[in-house]
């Protein structure tokens, strides 16, 4: 597949930004460099071209009747403006996609990963068996850009027709951007407050310039991960995949077995009682050196209990973290474990998750 551009391509080529593949897509991994981008986010603001990330919107008679066929969390408590995570799931409760569904008075949208844009699309398609919804794919059309940080409040005050300062987490509202229509709002994906803002294709240069004029730092891909490492939040095709289910997954909370029938509900139930499958669990290791994905997690006997997920030096902690799978009995706070990285023993200890959490 050949990589897509965001709008803001040529701008991340013009200033320098260092490009990779990912997801289908070319994306800027890094500016003035991970550390720097990582640390302006957590005491100031940053700024992510995320118009990556799909986005899709559901109308029609049975579009509520469809998102709750395939999504865990429940659609129909949602309020107006309101916007929730959950997973996309199999009959066998494994994950095919976690994403955000946003309620509007109209209808519904759906962000959803990168990678799994078409994969999600047919499977909607393949679900919708009897019933109607309008499903369009705005993801080419729009561009989508988050800002986040302790200062991004005051940073979004009075560029938008809405006041939106003052908007609910888990949150959006239409407004208008340079009189255009628009879409804010304030999820994010750091561990620090901020917003993400839909606008046109046209619009998505003056956007993004008008947010480096105020002094954000634009960061790339690469800081973005490790600010969700340290908030320990779960990427798809690391921590979640067609294999892994919610539950050990850690996102049982994601999960609402009383709202009626899902695809997996009854997979996912049997898990609750599965005390033999790894468990998502984070890890602290000693020194700075970083553990990477597949390196294999061991005991005092040197047998394999685990494998890393995500690993990291972590800029803001200034420490080297992980998540991974280890089988349930090693998963206990304050468990002893090894990391061999590349022939080397790493010893670790299993720690709470998340290990950053923003002061409120």
């Amino acid at each position: 597949m050949s990589n897509l551009r965001t709008p803001l391509f040529q701008w991340h080529v013009d200033h320098k930004a260092r490009m990779v593949p990912f997801g289908g897509w070319e994306m800027p991994v890094q500016y003035a460099g991970i550390g720097p981008e990582h640390k302006a986010v957590r005491s100031a603001a940053g700024l992510f071209d995320i118009s990556h990330m799909a986005r899709v919107s559901l109308g029609g008679p049975a579009a509520l009747a469809l998102l709750e066929r395939i999504f865990t969390n429940s659609v129909a408590t949602m309020k107006d403006g309101q916007v929730r995570y959950g997973l996309v799931c199999e009959d066998d409760g494994g994950i095919l996609d976690d994403v955000l569904v946003y309620r509007w008075p109209d209808g519904f949208a759906a962000v959803i990963n990168a990678s799994n844009r078409e994969k999600i699309l047919t499977w909607i398609e393949s679900q919708s068996d009897g019933l109607y919804a309008e499903v369009r794919d705005q993801t080419l059309d729009t561009t989508m850009i988050a800002v986040q940080g302790p200062k991004s409040v005051e940073l979004v005050a009075g560029m938008f027709a809405d006041d939106v300062s003052g908007l609910k987490y888990y949150y959006a509202t239409p407004s208008r951007y340079k009189d255009k229509p628009c879409v804010v709002s304030r999820t994010g994906y750091t561990g620090e407050d901020g917003f993400e803002v839909i606008v046109p294709n046209a619009l998505g240069v003056a956007l993004w310039e008008e947010f480096i004029a105020k002094g954000v730092v634009p960061c790339g891909l690469g800081s973005r991960d490790t600010l969700r490492l340290e908030a320990a939040m779960p990427l798809y095709g690391h921590e979640l995949n067609e294999t892994i289910d919610p539950i050990h997954a850690g996102l049982s909370w994601a999960v609402k077995f009383d709202k009626g029938d899902f695809i997996g509900k009854a997979a996912i139930q049997k898990a609750t009682a599965d005390t033999t499958k790894p468990v998502r669990v984070g890890l602290e290791i000693e020194g700075k050196r970083a553990a990477r994905e597949g390196c294999a997690i061991t005991d005092a006997d040197n047998a394999q209990v685990g494998t890393v997920t995500s690993g990291s030096l972590c800029p803001w902690l200034d420490k080297s973290l992980a998540m991974g799978y280890v089988n349930p009995q090693f998963a206990s706070v304050g468990s002893a474990l090894d990391i061999d990285v590349r022939g080397t023993k790493l010893p670790a200890t299993v720690v709470p998750l998340p290990f950053y959490k923003r002061k409120k």
